[in-house]
This record gives structure tokens, sequence and C-alpha cells, in this order.
């Protein structure tokens, strides 16, 4: 998920002396965009966004509406609600990875999205897992032995496979994993 080695955080806030304190304490770490409003933030939101921090109450789209439209375009980021708003039932239906009440610390802040990017790299490990799983079921069933031992194609499907396996085995599915 994460591109040259360095995830994409939208900080999304309508208070924006928050929104740049947070901004700056993850600019060391992450590339950090900024948005003061719903509409801004999903201008921003794109395939290259790796984590989306997002405020829940803001003037004109909330962040609950703001993500449900990031949701509904199928970006697969990660979004932690950041928020004043004590968490009530309805949050078991919101589609975030993570909510920190404000105020968040510094260090609180970059230790959750880190988390969440690990996260994000796991799912897309265990999404290629899938994949290639299928690949393998699809040629046996549609290849004899020998034409599945004799190939090389075949025969880097399953190293790729067995290398995916134990990556997910010993947790190492983390973005310093050689790919």
């Amino acid at each position: 998920m994460v591109r040259g080695g360095v995830a994409t955080v939208l900080v999304v806030d309508d208070d924006e002396a928050v929104a740049d304190v947070y901004a700056s304490q993850l600019s060391e770490s992450y590339d950090v965009l900024t948005a003061y409003d719903g509409e801004s933030a999903l201008e921003q939101v794109t395939a290259d966004v790796d984590v989306v921090l997002l405020d829940r109450r803001m003037h004109g789209l909330s962040g609950r509406e703001v993500l449900e439209r990031i949701r509904g375009r199928d970006i697969d980021c990660g979004v932690v609600m950041v928020t004043a708003v004590d968490p009530g039932f309805d949050i078991v239906d919101m589609g975030f990875d993570d909510y920190l009440l404000k105020p968040v610390e510094g260090a609180e802040l970059q230790s959750v999205v880190a988390e969440t990017v690990n996260r994000l790299d796991k799912r897309a490990v265990v999404r290629e897992y899938h994949a290639l799983s299928a690949k393998v079921a699809t040629l046996r069933v549609e290849k004899n032995p020998a034409e599945l031992e004799s190939s090389d194609e075949y025969q880097r499907l399953l190293d790729r496979l067995d290398d995916l396996e134990a990556r997910i085995e010993a947790g190492s599915e983390g973005p310093d994993s050689d790919d």
C-alpha cells in the first residue's frame, strides 16, 4: 500500500490550527496533506492516500459523511476518527479503523498512524496470498501434473505463495519485508 516507502496521511479538521498541529507532528515520518473541510478532503482522497485522520464534527460535510463517501469509492485507505465527540453506539456501523478522542498527543498520533499503515500492509499481503491461491487452484484443475511440474511460471507462483504464507504466519507482512 505504501508507495516509495513513505505513507501519505491526509489530516482533515475544520479547526485549521488543530489540523496544522497534527500535520506538523506527523510531517517528519509521513507525507502529509491537510484539508480544512469535508469537500476539500474528498478532493484529496485518492489511491495515493494511505491514512485519513478525520474529525467527526465539521461544518458542511460531517466526518461521518466524508467517511461514507470514502468507503463508497472503494479506496483502500485507513481512516482514523480524531474527534471530541464521545463515541455512541452509532460507531458500530461506521467503517473507520480507529477512534481517538481529542486532545491527542503527538506520540499517540504517531503510534496510531503507524499501526494503521501496518494493518493496511498486512491486508495487501493477505489479499495477494488469496489471489495467488486461486490461480494455483485453477491451474491444478486445468493442467495435468506433468504440465505443472515442467512450468517455470507455475513454480514461481508456488514459491511466491510459500513466501507469502511464511510472512503471514511469521507476522512479518509489514513494509520492511521483501516483495
